[in-house]
């Protein structure tokens, strides 16, 4: 969506620019922001007339795990304000991809059948590293219908050493 992308880069690089002495901690309350600006009923009661700013507002800023600082209650108020609450999760990516791009590195998300520990965790993320050629920033997500094995996403590169992914290569194999 090309459109969302546009609106949502002035917001991301001036929040990128204000923000550049606490990067790690602006990229957690925006991330949280952004969760629940995605959630559909909220979008709908906001987009309702008989909704005020201030009510919006002080639903996001009371359902947000995380304490807002007053920098994110000002950007929270001036997104609400110009009617682009549904364009904040684009907003929060292109916020982490300005910040993956200074520190040269990227997001990763590793699909996983069940609940990958620490220590092997740390081991996954120093292989995929080293395959990947920069600084990942690893989270995992479970997708019980992998079966066994892991799906490695990076970018728009897919890493699938799945037993689901090797099935269905089995698949195609018998049936060509």
């Amino acid at each position: 969506m090309a459109e969302l992308a546009t609106i949502a880069r002035p917001y991301a690089e001036a929040l990128f620019k204000a923000s550049s002495s606490d990067l790690a901690g602006t990229a957690v309350w925006l991330d949280e922001l952004a969760a629940i600006a995605g959630n559909a009923q909220l979008q709908q009661f906001a987009e309702s007339p008989k909704t005020s700013v201030n009510q919006v507002f002080d639903l996001i800023a009371g359902v947000a795990k995380v304490t807002l600082p007053d920098s994110a209650r000002n950007f929270l108020r001036t997104v609400i304000e110009n009617g682009r609450l549904s364009v904040l999760p684009e907003m929060a990516l292109q916020f982490r991809s300005l910040k993956n791009a200074q520190s040269g590195s990227s997001d990763a998300v590793v699909y996983s059948a069940f609940p990958i520990d620490d220590a092997v965790l740390a081991d996954v993320a120093t292989t995929l590293q080293a395959r990947f050629g920069r600084k990942l920033n690893v989270k995992v997500e479970l997708e019980p219908a992998l079966i066994g094995g892991i799906r490695v996403v990076v970018g728009d590169e897919v890493l699938d050493t799945s037993v689901k992914a090797r099935l269905e290569q089995m698949k195609v194999a018998l049936t060509a």
